[in-house]
């Protein structure tokens, strides 16, 4: 039988066609390991890149943070000069600035139960260079159809405190006592006059409660300050007034208002010999204690790190014994709050507030 050769081509390594050679499959091998080098090295030069370019960013971050601020801060107050509010805030600003680095620019911006000036304040940029200092009005804006804006459309930077209230009327006036009043009121519904900061602001709301409770009716006259609705009484435009212990403190003790009665729940330390209001008429006990509250706030939206830098500011001037000397003079309960703290006493407050207007029948 006839022997038959057959010839062969050697197979590849790594199963490469019979037709590579040994030395191409090396070079493909190498030509593969080169290429994972190179992937490897593009990877981490893309991490490295967006490592750069995250370090760059927070780095421009905290330089425009660290220049806050790079100018003067506008302070819109609510109410007039000379009010409570205004009283309180000058102070307190003054002592800020130490902290803050620039000037805080005062400004009273009246009108609408203090909506003007908050409205004012909402349309700026919320960049933390325009705040508004202003009282527990807000928290009502709502339910009283007075504005859409309330105090969840801000911050609050801090609240100072809050402060018991009572009825005033001028020296020599006929009514020497609340019961006085509510009696003359009653027999002539209408006519007797109160000095109020319009819809919402405080003596509104204590009419309210007082109608409620006593079932007294009065001829509200509006001004645009708890100060000018003071000298209203003073100078015998109107009959009486509710007044914050802080704003009238001084002329009580100089004779050209006497306080009849206080809202509070226990005689206030600064005037003792002012009777409570349970001791004419218990009901009232279930709206204490009741007061206004002061504070200061930014637009929502704001730079927390710009709240919490004001936050501490204004802190550190609340600490001042100076400003503590303020406090007790006006008759304020110190609060102090920032942050959830302060948002939690808003929400109680408005709450507590809203129900006690429905139950007097002055909102719906």
């Amino acid at each position: 039988m006839k022997n038959i050769s057959i010839k062969t081509k050697p197979a590849c390594l790594l199963g490469c066609p019979p037709e590579y050679s040994v030395s191409q499959g090396m070079r493909n091998i190498e030509g593969f390991e080169a290429e994972k080098i190179r992937h490897r090295r593009n990877s981490t030069m893309r991490k490295f890149s967006i490592l750069i370019a995250l370090i760059l960013a927070m780095a421009v971050s905290a330089c425009a943070f660290a220049a806050y601020p790079e100018k003067n801060i506008n302070c819109v107050i609510q109410w007039g000069a000379g009010g409570g509010t205004d009283s309180l805030m000058r102070p307190l600003c003054s002592l800020a600035e130490k902290e803050v680095g620039k000037s805080l620019v005062m400004q009273n911006m009246t009108g609408g139960t203090g909506s003007i000036a908050t409205q004012f304040v909402y349309d700026k940029p919320a960049d933390g260079y325009t705040l508004l200092l202003g009282a527990e009005n807000p928290a009502l804006y709502q339910v009283l159809n007075i504005s859409k804006l309330t105090y969840g459309d801000f911050e609050p930077v801090f609240l100072i405190g809050d402060e018991t209230t009572g009825i005033i009327v001028r020296k020599g006036s006929k009514y020497k006592t609340f019961t006085d009043i509510v009696k003359d009121a009653k027999a002539n519904p209408g006519k007797v006059k109160i000095s109020t900061t319009g819809a919402g602001g405080l003596p509104w709301e204590m009419g309210a409660f007082i109608t409620s409770v006593t079932g007294a009716t009065f001829a509200q006259i509006p001004y645009d300050s708890d100060a000018s609705a003071r000298t209203a009484v003073i100078n015998g435009e109107c009959d009486f007034t509710v007044c914050k212990v802080q704003s009238g403190i001084e002329s009580h003790k100089a004779g050209a208002i006497v306080f009849l009665t206080m809202f509070a729940k226990q005689p206030v330390a600064a005037m003792p010999e002012i009777p409570i209001v349970t001791k004419e008429y218990p009901d009232f006990d279930q709206y204490l204690p009741w007061g206004p509250f002061y504070g200061i706030f930014a637009k929502k939206g704001t730079d927390p790190a710009k709240i919490k830098f004001l936050s501490a500011a204004f802190a550190k001037a609340f600490q001042d014994l100076t400003y503590k000397d303020v406090l007790s003079k006006f008759n304020i309960n110190a609060l102090g709050y920032a942050g959830a703290d302060a948002k939690k006493y808003i929400t109680g407050w408005q709450s507590n507030t809203i129900s006690a207007l429905k139950k007097s029948g002055a909102v719906k």
